[in-house]
């Protein structure tokens, strides 16, 4: 799936449109509390500025559902933070294809970045609105998709900007094309043995994953809370975990198909309530008693994949083992954290809750990759075809 990158386009006095993801936090204030993703966008950025472009910058962030205007789903303040990282001016456009935008983007000259306003703003951007992509498109020389995050989505920024430009060249940036070789290249021909963890708390929203995992990898082990529900299709006792009833029958056809390759915990660590201070147990897989909910694989489970995860030359892992944010329950996820960190091999992390662990506990830069993207990394798991990234030039 090798796509051109920013860097194999000459930017040279062109302005160059960017889909970055700046879908970051704000507090009561309207600062940006974490700003990790607006500087996984800076190589891409400077890359551009560092060649004599131009940038127009565009993002969604956040849901909003009022008027344009808002402040609370408002990108001046990701503009600010992007001018405090960059150490220069950053333009900031009220709307995205108004009269603001419009003005400010033709004024543009090498060096300068603008950022548009909230693309959600406007509901033709959902939409995946043909005019309302032509817009955006007439405003710029080249196209660059750089927010992993959303490439699972047909959204206009994502899909129809991309027709839109025609012959004009359009390239990923090298968020995307890193998550691209990781989560498609590598997991497409995989040093072996490859092993694959998953956890969160639905079968469903895994279901895919799993099936095509199991097709592709040499053990697939199971945590989290969707853990019961496959206890639950073993004939066991799952006492007031948080199980799927309605997916008890898929969970049996996967642990068929799975054979040997599919593990699932063979102890679990348990309390009569949701907190830190709970009564607590731990018991074999199964006999989780009347009273008490899973919320964590149990030691020997933690030990066991531990080995599995030590002896494997390329790792992918998307969902805690259990309910990492809060002790003790978080010993599972550390356990299986530490041993990817401890290994040899080429290590995966997906994002959402996998990403928040691994970086809370410490062990971000211990890993090969941790993916910026939680339902793009799924869905590229399931091995879906991302028409965000089809529509862009081959390598």
């Amino acid at each position: 799936m090798a796509k051109k990158t920013i860097e194999d386009v000459d930017v040279a006095g062109k302005t160059v449109l960017v889909r970055v993801d700046f879908n970051v936090p704000l507090d009561s204030n309207c600062c940006v509390t974490d700003d990790r993703r607006i500087r996984m966008a800076l190589p891409s950025i400077k890359s551009v500025l560092d060649r004599g472009g131009s940038l127009i910058l565009m993002s969604h962030l956040g849901r909003p559902k009022g008027e344009p205007g808002d402040e609370k789903f408002s990108l001046r303040p990701a503009a600010e933070k992007l001018a405090e990282l960059l150490g220069k001016d950053v333009g900031f456009a009220t709307d995205t294809i108004g009269d603001d935008a419009r003005a400010k983007a033709g004024c543009l000259t090498p060096g300068d970045v603008l950022v548009l306003e909230n693309l959600r703003f406007d509901p033709r951007e959902k939409k995946g609105d043909a005019q309302f992509a032509k817009a955006l498109a007439d405003m710029a020389d080249v196209y660059c998709n750089d927010a992993f995050g959303t490439c699972h989505r047909t959204h206009a920024s994502m899909a129809a900007v991309p027709e839109a430009m025609g012959s004009k060249p359009k390239v990923v940036g090298f968020l995307v094309a890193k998550e691209i070789r990781y989560l498609t290249d590598v997991v497409a021909n995989p040093q072996r043995p490859f092993v694959a963890i998953l956890g969160g708390a639905k079968v469903s929203d895994k279901i895919q994953v799993i099936r095509n995992l199991l097709d592709i990898c040499d053990k697939v082990l199971i945590g989290g809370a969707m853990a019961y529900t496959f206890s639950l299709a073993a004939g066991g006792k799952v006492g007031n975990s948080l199980v799927e009833p309605d997916k008890v029958e898929l969970a049996k056809e996967l642990i068929d198909a799975g054979g040997e390759k599919l593990v699932l915990p063979v102890d679990d660590h348990c309390g009569d309530a949701f907190g830190a201070d709970c009564n607590k147990q731990v018991v074999e897989s199964g006999q989780i008693p009347d009273g008490y909910r899973g919320l964590d694989i149990g030691p020997k489970t933690a030990q066991l994949y531990a080995d599995v995860v030590k002896g494997a030359k390329t790792i992918v892992w998307n969902g805690p083992m259990g309910v990492f944010e809060m002790p003790p329950f978080d010993a599972g996820t550390k356990a299986i954290a530490q041993a990817i960190a401890d290994g040899q091999g080429t290590s995966i992390i997906g994002g959402g809750d996998s990403a928040a662990a691994i970086q809370q506990m410490g062990f971000a830069e211990q890993v090969s990759h941790v993916s910026t993207g939680g339902g793009a990394s799924l869905a590229m798991l399931e091995g879906r075809k991302f028409e965000a990234v089809e529509l862009l030039d081959d390598a």
